[in-house]
């Protein structure tokens, strides 16, 4: 039975076995930006998930550029010889999969607690840092405000992405993306809600894009040519005055002549004022949009849960791509049930061969075992 879902799809020279992504998902569990053991083993099972791309988590360009102190990096030779060192464990029985990485700086999110403590931001006499961002606009109305970037810095911080993106490409990563989503510091010189500089980088949306889009350029010029580079952007902010599907549709126009490979579309994160209309498949229009308006590659995220969705997302040419995270977090084998449902096969380690239900024989390619 020939489906969407499982059928292949090509960005450059990286072909992908399926539509289905693993998205980025924050573990803070890294040691001063150190992927740790707990990394090995995460990401070790989801490469056992037959996606088509396996997508790890967003990873700091710098220290400060951590959301948390458990925050991956990729911003010294520590935190490139452990990540570098975990994965090649992580992939050593999973070969074939495809794996990107995700590169971030926080921006006026930084310094805060995980998520299990609170989340709530760490001030500088409890031990944390001042973040950096596009104006000196808090995050929280009772929150320090951050600091305000000059030019200098923004020199210096397009400098550390470049040098992660060489770092991950000595660790062998497949493709890369740029995070500027969910509230973060390139997703703030976006939205007119955080950014409310007078100089060149803020005002007009030509000036409120152009640092991420020097950004991109930059880590563009570095990486490979034939490999893919792409950006998750937050589609609208959800409140009035912000950042809209408008806006997304001529920045993602920016990115595709500036030699974007996709576009990962979600949504929100710039402020608590926002109002998300949650749903199954919410932020499926938005990605409907950036694709119908371009000819550039979509992924669609939120609530995709289910297998017969995501093959109508594909189906219907609302997406390219499908990626999941909590989903997968639940159900690390999402891949092969939803090869099941939709009578497709997913390509499994030998040793797992003889895991397939006795009714569906097929769903594993090559799962012929013999046994005395």
């Amino acid at each position: 039975m020939s489906t969407s879902l499982f059928s292949p799809f090509s960005m450059r020279k990286l072909t992908l076995a399926n539509r289905i992504v693993v998205s980025p998902m924050c573990q803070y569990s890294a040691v001063d930006g150190r992927a740790t053991d707990w990394h090995t083993v995460h990401w070790g099972q989801l490469l056992q998930s037959a996606a088509g791309m396996f997508t790890i988590e967003a990873t700091a360009v710098s220290a400060i550029g951590r959301i948390t102190f458990g925050c991956l990096g990729l911003y010294d030779d520590a935190c490139e010889q452990a990540l570098g060192e975990r994965l090649a464990i992580a992939r050593a029985n999973a070969p074939s999969m495809p794996v990107a990485i995700q590169l971030a700086h926080s921006g006026r999110k930084g310094s805060s607690k995980v998520p299990w403590e609170g989340g709530q931001l760490i001030q500088v006499d409890q031990g944390g840092w001042i973040p950096l961002a596009p104006s000196a606009i808090a995050q929280l109305e009772h929150e320090p405000p951050p600091k305000a970037v000059d030019a200098a810095t923004l020199a210096h911080i397009k400098r550390e992405f470049v040098d992660a993106a060489g770092r991950a490409l000595r660790i062998g990563v497949c493709a890369l993306e740029l995070h500027m989503a969910h509230g973060y510091l390139l997703h703030e010189f976006l939205s007119p809600l955080s950014n409310r500089r007078n100089d060149a980088y803020g005002g007009s949306f030509e000036k409120r894009i152009r640092f991420p889009l020097e950004v991109f350029t930059a880590v563009r010029e570095l990486w490979p040519q034939d490999k893919p580079l792409g950006v998750r952007i937050s589609a609208t902010d959800w409140i009035d005055g912000g950042w809209t599907i408008d806006d997304s549709i001529a920045f993602a126009q920016r990115l595709q002549a500036a030699g974007c490979d996709w576009v990962d579309v979600s949504s929100g994160g710039i402020s608590p004022a926002q109002k998300i209309p949650l749903g199954p498949g919410y932020q499926v229009p938005l990605a409907r949009a950036i694709r119908g308006a371009t000819s550039i590659p979509v992924i669609a995220v939120g609530l995709i849960t289910e297998a017969k969705q995501a093959e109508a997302i594909i189906k219907s040419h609302d997406a390219d791509l499908v990626a999941m995270a909590r989903a997968m977090l639940w159900d690390p084998r999402w891949p092969w049930h939803a090869a099941a449902t939709l009578g497709a096969q997913i390509h499994a380690p030998k040793q797992y061969w003889r895991s397939a239900p006795r009714d569906l024989p097929n769903v594993i390619a090559h799962a012929k075992v013999g046994q005395r």
